[in-house]
């Protein structure tokens, strides 16, 4: 039995982590800042509490050593340093990325995304040999771009597996995109506004698919770089056709050819261009194959937001939603659109 140390054990990916690598023999220590068991990891996962800006903590969970320590939470260059700093006594890491590194061929990136034509056009779909945005800490993109330049500096030392996650979903998420449409047919909404004609594409990516890559990449040591979403990347109308479909309604869609007007018709998945990345190379490297599509996943998300919500205000549920999006729910706003739309054809 070989010993992984999972850092954001108890976040989204980190559950499904740590039960994919204790499904595959290994011994894990699950670690989290509330250290909380977790009723459905299995019964051998050792838990253990620690802040992971902690550079003692952190190092008392490694202690005299793992073979892989699997990481959620690292974001920059601090948290690259201290992981390099367990060179000797942890053989290998896998650690979370993000597919908001790449910069299209113009300099365009997910920071400029708010100028005038400052989307991204990327190539469809986006190979890991794309340039990325200059490391730095002024954004998540560019924190996380100076968190793998650092790793993958020091890949001598420690071998690291850099995992370039899409727009993750699952249950247990804090800024869950199917907020968007699960809202909408629990207060009866019979109808929805898309913009950019509903074709937008923003790919996704599964807990369960991330957890694969983690478990296939934990016992082959190596420094590489890979993308980490689902093997489809429906378009967001698909997305609300397949969100019915799990609860049981239909919905008319109202669609809007360009972008948004004055926030109608924009959902977390709107973008001008399409997001699609390749998987080839973590199939070639890790002989990795998908474990789930997007809709296989859709009925334990769905039940989760709604557990969630269950009697609350979704900005109470989900505050980092709210924060991140803004009202997401100006139904008024909508109809009036909608309307206006309808009685001029």
């Amino acid at each position: 039995m070989t010993r992984a140390v999972v850092v954001g054990a108890t976040g989204q990916i980190g559950r499904a982590a740590v039960a994919a690598l204790a499904g595959d023999g290994w011994e894990v220590t699950a670690v989290s800042r509330g250290g909380d068991r977790d009723a459905r990891w299995p019964g051998d996962v050792r838990v253990a509490r620690a802040d992971r800006a902690d550079d003692a903590a952190l190092s008392a969970v490694v202690g005299e050593g793992c073979d892989v320590l699997v990481d959620m939470v690292a974001y920059g260059e601090r948290e690259a340093r201290q992981l390099v700093s367990l060179a000797g006594r942890v053989g290998s890491a896998v650690v979370i990325s993000s597919v908001s590194v790449y910069e299209d061929d113009e300099g365009r990136n997910f920071d400029t995304q708010a100028e005038p034509d400052g989307f991204p056009r990327y190539p469809v779909p986006v190979r890991e040999t794309q340039r990325t945005v200059r490391p730095g800490d002024g954004s998540y993109s560019t924190g996380k771009a100076a968190l793998e330049r650092e790793l993958l500096a020091a890949g001598d030392r420690l071998p690291v597996t850099l995992l370039r996650a899409g727009a993750i979903h699952g249950p247990y998420c804090r800024t869950p995109r199917e907020l968007y449409f699960v809202k909408r047919n629990l207060d009866g909404r019979p109808r929805r506004v898309l913009a950019y004609g509903g074709a937008s594409r923003f790919h996704p990516a599964g807990v369960r698919n991330i957890a694969e890559l983690i478990r296939l990449a934990a016992p082959r040591p190596g420094t590489r770089v890979l993308n980490a979403v689902d093997p489809d990347a429906p378009t967001v109308a698909e997305i609300g056709a397949a969100v019915d479909a799990v609860m049981g309604v239909r919905t008319q869609d109202v669609l809007l050819d360009g972008p948004p007007a004055d926030g109608v018709g924009d959902t977390p998945w709107s973008v001008p261009a399409p997001v699609v990345c390749d998987m080839d190379a973590a199939r070639e490297q890790l002989g990795y194959r998908p474990v789930a599509r997007y809709a296989d996943t859709l009925p334990e998300t769905v039940a989760f937001i709604r557990e969630r919500l269950a009697g609350r205000d979704w900005r109470e549920a989900y505050p980092q939603m709210f924060r991140a999006y803004g009202d997401l729910f100006d139904y008024a706003a909508e109809d009036a659109w909608a309307e206006g739309r309808l009685r001029h054809g």
